[in-house]
């Protein structure tokens, strides 16, 4: 089994008697968007929470570019990894523009220290990352609210925000969690667009219960059912899997072969 840029294999999480991930492992390949989709209480965010380090897995390895790594929410971005979460999680006391910046942070040079001490070096790092953060914010079509508090803003504009943060760290694997929630269907589309447009530059794994949005952007999906890995394929092989049926509808399949 090759790892890709991103893998998962085996991981098991039990929650006290609770088992919340069985054996799951999924691989991502540079330039792909794979989806991870299941019935509520299927895993999703458990597995989420996993790639980020806000969960240890019990069993199993996560893999970056092959190498077995223990993943922790503030060491995400020295992996070459990026998140955002299922709310928009900006500071409130910080403007659009540093928000933003607080994502393109891991590309700062200078040592604390000497930002504080203003520095020239420190100053250089401060315009880099107030251009990278402009740059991403422009991307998502956000740049009309650098100076803005986030608390100011539609929803919609706020996730766009949350988006631009974590392109700003240009990562290699960007992890999103249910990106369109809260989003109209006009918002989705051009979520959709955007997150096939990411593809040359990165890998993206998609949390998501939009099934639209998901069939429609994804080169592969992973289905989760009780914790377990019912169907994994293209979004053809998984839109008509028995199992996948089963899970979503409660349906016996066909096949007999159910999601438990």
């Amino acid at each position: 089994m090759h790892s890709g840029v991103f893998a998962i294999e085996g991981v098991g999480v039990r929650f006290g008697g609770l088992v919340a991930l069985d054996d799951v492992s999924l691989t991502v390949d540079a330039g792909q968007v794979h989806g991870v989709i299941g019935p509520n209480g299927a895993g999703k965010t458990t597995l989420f929470n996993v790639c980020c380090g806000f969960v240890r897995p019990d069993t199993g390895t996560v893999l970056r570019a092959g190498r077995a790594v223990r993943p922790r929410p503030h060491d995400l971005a020295g992996l070459g990894m990026a998140r955002t979460l299922q709310g928009v999680g900006l500071f409130r006391g910080l403007t659009v523009l540093e928000n933003v910046m607080v994502g393109a942070d891991r590309h700062r040079r200078s040592r604390f220290g000497a930002a504080l001490l203003a520095l020239s070096g420190a100053d250089r790092d401060e315009a880099a990352l107030r251009e990278r953060a402009r740059a991403a914010l422009a991307e998502l079509g956000a740049d009309g609210y650098a100076d803005r508090l986030p608390g100011s803003l539609p929803y919609p504009v706020q996730k766009r925000v949350a988006l631009a943060r974590a392109l700003a760290a240009e990562p290699e694997v960007l992890l999103l969690d249910e990106p369109a929630s809260g989003l109209g269907a006009d918002d989705m589309d051009e979520l959709g667009a955007l997150v096939r447009s990411l593809t040359d530059r990165m890998a993206v794994v998609l949390v998501e219960h939009h099934m639209d949005l998901v069939m429609s952007v994804c080169d592969r999906i992973t289905v989760l059912d009780f914790g377990r890995v019912v169907a994994a394929g293209t979004p053809d092989e998984v839109r008509d899997d028995p199992a996948v049926i089963d899970a979503y509808l409660g349906e016996a399949a066909p096949t007999g072969e159910g999601a438990a």
